[in-house]
């Protein structure tokens, strides 16, 4: 089973880690106008819920980074991989100077360290909304979100309206940190999630060209899938013939595996959301390989539709 390293990253990466907030800020500025339409008439309480909020320094970024990039050995992981500055935490509560933001902002992060830093980061804001800071790992309190949407209904905004909770959710961590049993949480909740899956900067070194998957039970794990079932996805068995008939098992690796990985978590994200992204937003590295996939999925129609256009825009 991997375990958590405390990784100190110095410096920046590339452009793509702009390009990451720039999709997701304008993924939020879009649903808060809508959001904010309606909810006065629907007794709305929004909640923005930063499952990996780092400590928001761009110029120190200390990460819980999934000991799994130790397993490499002389294959090393780009540094520049590993450095994708999250950062979300500022741009959201900033956008309350423009208009009416949530009524809760919760910031996980299991370093206590990094959430004091991003404290007081974020202490300069004066937003209408409650800003909590919580050090502990995403999955415990990404469970406890789901739990807390499951009661919403009955918690009274006054004397004769109960008022429902709408989360928009982002979980982006560098490794393979979140369980699919965690996500499997979040499915029928009036919620709409953005997750960054590490396509090339992790997953796809699990898959080795020999037809062997590295740590399999951390695959199963992240995709909710048997070991058998992801094998399958990623490799082919053939069989030849020798001029003397033996018979040889031949394993074949799919192609282009790191689009595969996409396509594989897009389809398991789709058997617990109606929609989701059909082309999520690709983050390349400075050698211009993908090495994070950026995926929206919701209940909600309009919200996949929505961020699939500002995504198709960049």
């Amino acid at each position: 089973m991997a375990t958590f390293d405390n990784t100190h990253v110095k410096g920046w990466g590339g452009p793509w880690t702009e390009q990451k907030l720039d999709c997701f800020t304008r993924y939020v500025k879009a649903y808060l106008t809508i959001m904010n339409a309606y909810r006065e008439k629907y007794h709305w309480k929004l909640i923005y819920f930063d499952g990996f909020a780092g400590c928001g320094d761009r110029k120190i970024q200390e990460e819980a980074v999934d000991n799994t990039i130790q397993i490499f050995g002389e294959e090393k992981v780009d540094a520049m991989d590993i450095n994708l500055y999250q950062g979300a935490a500022e741009r959201v509560v900033r956008l309350e100077q423009e208009m009416a933001g949530f009524d809760f902002y919760y910031f996980i992060d299991k370093y206590e360290e990094n959430l004091t830093r991003l404290e007081l980061k974020l202490a300069g804001y004066n937003t209408k909304g409650r800003k909590i800071f919580r050090a502990s790992d995403a999955n415990i309190e990404t469970r406890n979100l789901a739990q807390a949407m499951k009661k919403d209904a009955v918690t009274p905004v006054s004397d004769s309206h109960p008022y429902h909770l709408k989360t928009l959710c982002l979980l982006d961590p560098f490794g393979m940190s979140i369980d699919w049993e965690t996500i499997e949480q979040l499915a029928g909740k009036s919620l709409d999630l953005w997750i960054l899956v590490p396509t090339g900067s992790i997953i796809s070194r699990l898959i080795k060209n020999d037809g062997t998957l590295m740590y399999p039970e951390t695959l199963e794990r992240y995709f909710g899938l048997p070991q058998e079932q992801i094998e399958g996805r990623f490799y082919t068995k053939t069989y030849e013939t020798d001029l003397f008939g033996e018979e040889s098992e031949r394993v074949i690796k799919t192609k282009n595996v790191i689009a595969e990985i996409a396509n594989l978590y897009c389809e398991q994200l789709g058997t617990l959301f109606p929609y989701v992204t059909n082309e999520p937003l690709v983050l390349y590295n400075r050698n211009n390989v993908p090495i994070f996939h950026f995926v929206c999925a919701s209940f909600n129609k309009t919200a996949v539709k929505m961020a699939q256009e500002i995504i198709d825009k960049l």
